[in-house]
C-alpha cells in the first residue's frame, strides 16, 4: 500500500490500471484485481470521473453535487472534507479534514488507524465549534452518508453537497491538501507511532494555517484570509 501511496500521490490522476502497471515496473508482482482492493481499503480513487462500478449503500441517503458553477465568494461559503491513507514506518493511519475552500484554512483534522464514522465526526463537531458554513461537501464515502454524520449537518440547517461518484475532482482542494501534506511532512519525517505522527501534524497544520503562503491567495496564509474575512 505504501508504493501505491507514493504512486498516487505523485499522479493522482492515475486509475487502477495505470497504477498497476508502475508496480510491475517496481517489480512487484500485482493484478489489477489487487491494486483495486487496495485502492479501496486506502480510500483512493483517480482524480476523473470513472466507470461505475460500485453502488452507495442504498440505506444511505446520497445528496447533489451543489458546487457546479458556484464562485466561493467569503469564508465559510463552503467547507469540504476527506479521508486519506498516511503511511506510517510500521502500518498506517487514516487523516480526516475540514477545510474552507476560499480561504484553504484547515479548520479541523483527526486520525484513526481504521476508516470509521467516529474520526470523521469528531473532527466534523471540532469544526462547528468555531462556527458553520453555507455549504458543506463531501463524497459519497460510507462514513459521510452515515447518518451520524448527516444528522450534524442537518440539526445545523447546513446544505449538503456530495462529489458525483468516482469523481475526485469536484473536491480537488482536499485532494491538493493530501498531496501538500505528504510531500512537506508525512514522506519528509517517516513517523513510527501513532502519537509522533498527530504530534507531527498538530505542529504541521499550524506551519500551514498560519506560516505557509499559498500562491493562490496572493502569497498570503490560510489564516490571514480566512480570519481577515469573516
Amino acid at each position: 500500500m505504501n508504493e501505491i501511496d507514493t504512486i498516487y500521490t505523485k499522479y493522482p490522476f492515475y486509475g487502477s490500471r495505470k497504477i498497476t502497471v508502475e508496480l510491475r515496473k517496481k517489480g512487484y508482482q500485482v493484478n489489477i484485481k489487487r491494486v483495486k482492493r487496495l485502492m479501496k481499503k486506502m480510500g483512493i480513487r483517480a482524480i476523473y470521473p470513472e466507470p461505475n462500478t460500485s453502488c452507495p449503500n442504498k440505506s444511505h441517503h446520497i445528496y447533489p453535487y451543489l458546487l457546479k458553477g458556484i464562485t466561493i465568494a467569503y469564508p465559510n461559503h463552503v467547507w469540504s472534507t476527506d479521508i486519506t491513507y498516511l503511511r506510517l514506518k510500521k502500518g498506517f493511519l487514516y487523516l480526516v479534514a475540514i477545510i474552507d475552500w476560499y480561504s484553504r484554512y484547515v479548520l479541523s483534522w483527526d486520525l484513526s488507524n481504521t476508516i470509521d464514522t467516529f474520526f470523521c465526526v469528531t473532527a466534523l463537531k471540532e469544526a462547528l465549534e468555531i462556527t458553520k458554513p453555507d455549504i458543506f461537501n463531501s463524497d459519497q464515502g460510507a462514513q459521510f452518508t452515515s447518518n451520524k454524520f448527516l444528522n450534524i449537518l442537518l440539526d445545523q440547517d447546513i446544505k449538503i453537497s456530495m462529489d458525483s461518484k468516482g469523481r475526485a475532482l469536484d473536491n480537488i482542494f482536499v485532494e491538493r491538501l493530501w498531496r501538500t501534506v505528504k510531500y512537506e511532512d508525512i514522506y519528509l519525517k517517516n513517523y513510527e507511532t501513532v502519537y509522533e505522527t498527530y504530534r507531527g501534524l498538530k505542529e504541521y497544520f499550524t506551519f500551514y494555517n498560519h506560516c505557509r503562503p499559498h500562491q493562490a491567495l496572493s502569497y498570503k496564509t490560510p489564516a490571514e484570509i480566512y480570519f481577515d474575512k469573516r
